[in-house]
């Protein structure tokens, strides 16, 4: 999936409908989602005020732990494994290189997806 500043949000929609679809309306609960949203937030405002248009190392060491994260909730629960599948997470997270403005767009989807989630999900926990 490519993401742009132009397709992210309704890209998002997508992934959570397919979702909804595909698991009759059983998906990962809105707190599984903020979890790993409140990870990638702390690294946002970090990302926010950093100067230029490259990560630095310790950035992009922390997106890395992010990702195996990511990776470890996967495999702890199936809902959460079939959302980063569906949203293609890994793959965005890996195109992220040194990109500030690539990260930053990766920020607004998990965004998107935690809103679609939210507004398209029911029984909600």
């Amino acid at each position: 999936m490519k993401l742009t500043n132009e397709n992210y949000v309704g890209e998002a929609e997508k992934v959570i409908r397919n979702l909804l679809d595909k698991n009759r309306g059983r998906i990962l609960t809105t707190s599984k989602i903020r979890n790993i949203l409140s990870m990638i937030s702390d690294i946002y405002n970090d990302v926010r005020y950093l100067p230029g248009e490259e990560l630095n190392a310790e950035i992009l060491g922390r997106i890395q732990y992010l990702k195996l994260h990511v990776v470890y909730e996967a495999g702890r629960e199936r809902t959460v494994k079939d959302f980063i599948e569906e949203a293609d997470l890994l793959s965005v997270i890996d195109s992220i290189g040194k990109s500030k403005e690539k990260f930053l767009l990766f920020c607004h989807y998990m965004e998107a997806l935690v809103a679609y989630r939210k507004y398209l999900g029911k029984n909600d926990q």
